[in-house]
């Protein structure tokens, strides 16, 4: 692994100083390749603070480009940047806050044709996309690729979290859950209204960004509990935080027992 330079010890301090960090926890931010997808509500916090924190390599996929209405809770993109693509935008905003980090960025949809090649030049995935097409697409390839998943979700008051490693075992020998174990499948196609449709808080957007970006530093810095078989549920509206226990399915179609 590349050792920090005085530059990046400085710059990382307060992480190294941390006893379940520390400077061999800083050299693993630093050697990371994450791929973040999409760089809207949940993945503007995220993408900060995985650059703040030192992710060597951050990959980024939307195809969007930046909208006006964006801007309420979309916090990496500022006024001067509609109509940017977003990640062309986003890796501007890298850059300034730290040129350390490697920046990829990917125009694209991901879909189930090109999502696994995609995933297997990174480390860990975090998917912040707003649409359940593309959160299948992701999962199902992290499985096939062998790649944690960190996933969340939004809806107008209420969010989730979890984090997917369906590639490996649990301490109970059983394989842990994927995400077709917590949802089996999609809802029917207009069941659930969009963002644009029902709305969402921006600052929820923020919180649950931010909750991403520390399960992805605790996976990759090795310290604390990953939410593997636990999705959090948090309430925006009475500010409570829950979590909900869920474990692998043998009749999943990735790595069920009738596969």
């Amino acid at each position: 692994m590349t050792a920090l330079s005085p530059d990046e010890i400085e710059r990382y301090a307060r992480h190294i100083v941390l006893r379940e960090v520390g400077g061999p926890g800083q050299v693993r931010l630093k050697a990371a390749r994450v791929l973040v997808i999409g760089a809207g509500g949940l993945g503007a916090p995220l993408i900060q603070y995985l650059a703040a924190a030192g992710i060597g390599t951050i990959g980024l996929v939307d195809d969007d480009t930046v909208s006006l209405s964006n801007l309420q809770r979309q916090v990496i993109h500022g006024t001067p940047d509609l109509g940017r693509p977003k990640v062309e935008s986003a890796a501007e905003a890298i850059a300034r806050l730290n040129p350390n980090v490697r920046v990829e960025t990917h125009a694209l949809r991901l879909n189930p044709e090109n999502a696994e090649g995609l995933i297997a030049g990174y480390d860990l995935v975090a998917d912040g996309s707003d649409n359940f097409a593309t959160r299948y697409a992701v999962s199902d390839a992290c499985y096939r690729a062998g790649r944690p998943l960190v996933t969340a979700a939004l809806g107008q008051f209420d969010g989730s979290l979890t984090t997917i490693r369906a590639h490996e075992t649990g301490a109970d020998g059983r394989p842990n859950p994927t995400y077709r174990c917590l949802f089996p499948s999609p809802p029917p196609a207009g069941s659930v209204p969009t963002c644009a449709e029902a709305g969402v808080l921006g600052a929820l957007a923020g919180l649950m960004g931010s909750l991403m970006a520390l399960e992805v530093i605790r996976a990759v810095a090795g310290f604390g509990e990953p939410l593997v078989g636990r999705l959090l549920m948090v309430d925006a509206r009475s500010l409570r935080f829950e979590t909900l226990s869920y474990a692998w399915d043998p009749g999943n179609p990735l790595s069920g027992t009738d596969r």
